[in-house]
């Protein structure tokens, strides 16, 4: 008989994703068993699972504890598993263990066998074996799709204004002013040789300014819903995020993104957790006697970072009296341009943990003007 009393009679299953296969790695007890089946084949999974219950000696109703890296696939596994009665827990891939040898084996199974028995570790007690992400509901996830489609939509109409400029350049045509209008001006361009622009550049000008156009409308049409949201606020976040735009300096976008993103459906229990969530707190260095900064985390949500940079400095020209900014006015603002960058980015932890308290708590940051 396989021991299971470790486990408390939980199968536990770790699931290595890909795009053509899962590997899964079972464990009831000291055994791993190990099956390849085809991605996104739910019903072989049930089957896989019910199987293994029976050769790892595990009774028909035990439950099921299943975990996945965080990846391409998202969160619908999540809820799938969850609609199921299966227990399940996504994986922040950057937490996890490995082991730091130049040359070590590296493969599906190793790296399933390795993530099941980690999972026995967690299951066991050992919550700092890895962290484990919060997975929004399917409303709140659905909500991040606004803004996120706005700032592919941005890119893409950059791409193409630089795209429309290098082709005109390359024909000694220096273009500025609004894109939009050349459509009716492509007949008169002149080439650096005194002629018209050749026929095919014209096509291709002509397709290029279709797309930007398409792209234009596209996001006039978003930032439209956006505002008419933020104007009658229907979910948590839109709320919140209305509340932080009564602040003197704190924008749409900022607001949207913060609440969105970070506030409006994740639970902190302190500003710890907000500030390391967000990658901007520090990491020391100090082992033996060799002792540094290496600058902030990284970690979490890089979109909450370059908003809360952006942000402080607004904070700073537009809250001129609030004790953040006199704070940073004492200790940063007649330093180097260095030294500023530095002061800055403390800001903006400070005031991402002043917004928290602000839409959790109703604490309106001490000193700031509200609109």
């Amino acid at each position: 008989m396989t021991d299971n009393s470790h486990n408390n009679g939980t199968l536990l299953v770790a699931m290595e994703l890909s795009n053509s296969k899962w590997r899964l790695a079972f464990s009831g007890g000291d055994k791993v068993r190990q099956k390849v089946i085809e991605a996104r084949k739910r019903s072989r999974f049930i089957d896989e699972v019910r199987l293994a219950k029976e050769k790892l000696g595990l009774s028909a109703d035990a439950p099921v504890l299943c975990c996945y890296e965080a990846g391409r696939d998202g969160f619908w596994i999540y809820h799938w598993l969850k609609s199921e009665g299966i227990g399940c827990l996504v994986v922040d891939p950057a937490s996890i263990e490995v082991n730091r040898r130049k040359r070590r084996a590296k493969t599906d199974r190793l790296d399933a066998e390795s993530l099941v028995r980690l999972l026995q570790r967690y299951q066991g007690g050992d919550r700092y074996v890895w962290s484990v992400i919060r997975v929004p509901d399917e409303q709140q996830e659905d909500e991040l799709r606004l803004h996120r489609e706005l700032e592919r939509l941005k890119k893409e109409r950059t791409a193409h204004r630089c795209r429309i400029k290098s082709l005109l350049i390359l024909h000694g045509i220096s273009m500025t002013g609004i894109l939009t209008r050349l459509e009716q001006e492509l007949d008169k361009l002149i080439c650096w040789n005194g002629k018209p622009l050749p026929e095919a550049l014209r096509s291709e000008l002509h397709r290029e300014l279709q797309r930007l156009s398409q792209v234009n409308e596209q996001i006039k049409s978003l930032e439209k819903q956006k505002i008419e949201k933020l104007k009658g606020p229907q979910t948590n976040a839109d709320r919140q995020a209305a509340d932080m735009l009564r602040l003197h300096g704190v924008g749409e976008v900022s607001a949207w993104v913060l609440a969105k993103e970070f506030f409006g459906w994740r639970d902190f229990k302190n500003r710890r957790e907000v500030g390391a969530l967000s990658g901007l707190t520090p990491t020391p260095y100090d082992s033996g006697g060799s002792r540094k900064e290496q600058g902030i985390s990284k970690a979490g949500n890089p979109r909450i970072r370059r908003v809360m940079i952006e942000l402080a400095w607004s904070w700073v020209r537009f809250q001129p009296e609030s004790e953040l900014t006199k704070w940073f006015e004492k200790r940063f603002a007649h330093g180097s341009s260095r030294m500023r960058r530095v002061g800055i980015t403390a800001l903006a932890r400070k005031l991402l943990v002043a917004l928290w308290k602000y839409v959790e708590f109703g604490i309106v940051p001490e000193g700031a003007i509200i609109r």
